[in-house]
């Protein structure tokens, strides 16, 4: 199986069903074929007793998830880690809905390992989701409403990466 960068490797079978609808987006990045049409999901979201709610999102096409390197820009993966891609995009996307904590956004995300961390972009496209909610947003969206969001960010954010800078 082609994971998205050219080498044969296994990839991650998709999580599971997706908790809200899953987003289509088509990929333009450097390992996709023009228009490559891929599906994000995410896992049903749990809350901590601290508030913090947490879920797990993914890319997947028929042949299970995605590596990072399938949405890198066509010139190649920038220097570092695809969370240094990602994460700006995907906090931007939700930065009216994300609770602030010390000046902060109450927003932390996070990727599996790479296989090799001499290459950060070949690991699969699966985000860990750990969120605070605004208290106002929280209180008048329903879960499946702010699950769908961060969806749709996490779509923006891979959608954005494939951008040159």
């Amino acid at each position: 199986m082609d994971t998205g960068g050219g080498r044969e490797s296994p990839r991650l079978p998709t999580p599971g069903p997706s908790f809200v609808r899953e987003e289509t987006i088509r990929l333009h990045g450097a390992a996709a074929e023009e228009g490559r049409a891929v599906r994000v999901g995410m896992s049903a979201p749990s809350t901590t007793d601290d508030g913090w709610w947490l879920a797990v999102l993914w890319a997947s096409d028929d042949d299970g998830v995605l590596e990072a390197r399938a949405i890198a820009p066509r010139a190649g993966p920038p220097p570092g880690p695809p969370l240094m891609t990602l994460g700006p995009a995907f906090g931007g996307a939700l930065s009216s809905l994300v609770a602030q904590e010390n000046g902060r956004q109450a927003l932390r995300i996070r990727l599996p390992p790479a296989r090799d961390e001499h290459r950060p972009w070949e690991r699969p496209l699966i985000l860990q989701l750990a969120v605070k909610w605004d208290p106002v947003r929280g209180a008048v969206m329903q879960p499946n409403e702010l699950a769908r969001e961060a969806l749709r960010a996490f779509a923006r954010a891979i959608a954005a990466a494939a951008r040159p800078g």
